[in-house]
């Protein structure tokens, strides 16, 4: 406590401010919100006084001045066939870099579906909203192009006409995971994909995955086997020892939780990585740095794309141009579990 600073007992208040400035409390108040202009000299005065008083406005009293909430929400996937993990990846992420920017995550689950956009538009809880698991024909779409309020996808809808999306390309991911395995030399590609669930619900990453690969295998001439794949051990060597029964040599594994059984499943069936079947996966980076041997992969950077749909909702809440559509292109990081068939040198 320095000199001429008076000793509070308990928090100080917006009174004790104006006291110690020697100002009107409303001239504190107008200070904090920005909604009259306060000279230089008196705006110093009163946030030296807030400084050393160590006072700090009621998280309430700032959102009636500002009209803002300095929350967001985050619709989250929490549902059959979603990986909880790399879910958790996509909200720390958003978490973080909302928090940069004074901000709040209020988190709902996509259960809700509609309903639940409505009911935190309506409240007003949110300045705006950050949309995960989105479909291709998701029918919360329209719901957020009549509310009007500031939203941002992580994911892309078969139309984005209106909106604000960010992702990875995974429809050029899927092509460049079939390209790079063309040119090693297979001629049959599996691709062993997420759930069936998700394809059911026309989740867009699948999908557009899946269109990747068909293309890439269709520009190079190569033969393309996919299928989806359930979760459990068992659903998965079933579904490895079919693609192997159809003369996969290289397989692309876009199912986090697969990774492991899968190439385990291989060991189980006698074939070797990468001398008997080569692995590329799309996924996170530790998913495919801490496996055995340690795969080829096309990383899902989940800190980037979170970071990023954050940095485009503040822009629009400030009222500034953001493009329609944000695709990061894919990266392919080569490892040990690719080479040509057979063994034959790379």
């Amino acid at each position: 406590m320095t000199a001429g600073t008076p000793r509070l007992s308990g928090q100080p208040t917006i009174v004790d401010v104006a006291r110690h400035a020697g100002v009107a409390v409303s001239t504190v108040s107008y200070v904090l919100s920005g909604k009259r202009t306060i000279s230089a000299g008196t705006r110093d005065r009163v946030l030296s006084s807030i400084r050393l008083l160590g006072y700090h406005p009621h998280a309430g009293a700032r959102a009636l001045a500002s009209r803002r909430a300095n929350v967001v929400a985050l619709v989250l996937p929490l549902r059959s066939g979603i990986q909880v993990p790399v879910v958790m990846q996509f909200a720390t992420a958003v978490v973080t870099s909302a928090r940069r920017h004074d901000h709040d995550v209020l988190l709902l689950t996509s259960d809700e579906g509609p309903a639940g956009l409505r009911r935190i538009a309506a409240g007003a809880l949110v300045d705006g909203i950050l949309l995960m698991d989105v479909e291709l024909d998701d029918a919360r779409v329209p719901l957020l192009r009549e509310l009007g309020r500031p939203s941002v996808l992580i994911g892309l809808p078969a139309d984005t006409t209106g909106l604000t999306c960010v992702d990875l390309d995974f429809d050029r991911a899927g092509d460049v995971c079939v390209d790079h395995l063309a040119r090693l030399g297979h001629r049959r590609i599996g691709l062993l994909g997420a759930p069936a669930a998700v394809y059911r619900r026309g989740t867009g990453f699948a999908h557009r995955t899946l269109s990747g690969v068909t293309r890439g295998a269709s520009r190079h001439g190569v033969d393309v086997v996919s299928t989806p794949c359930e979760e459990s051990a068992t659903d998965v060597r079933r579904t490895v020892a079919d693609l192997l029964a159809r003369g996969v040599t290289g397989l692309v594994v876009q199912n986090e939780s697969a990774v492991g059984p899968a190439l385990a499943a291989l060991a189980e069936l006698g074939r070797r990585v990468p001398d008997d079947v080569s692995v590329v996966a799309i996924c996170p980076d530790p998913f495919a740095a801490q496996a055995s041997p340690m795969l080829t992969s096309v990383p899902v950077p989940a800190e980037e794309i979170g970071r990023q749909a954050v940095t485009l909702l503040m822009a629009k809440l400030a009222g500034e141009p953001v493009p329609e559509t944000t695709l990061l292109p894919p990266r392919l990081t080569v490892r040990d579990s690719t080479a040509a068939p057979g063994g034959a040198p790379r």
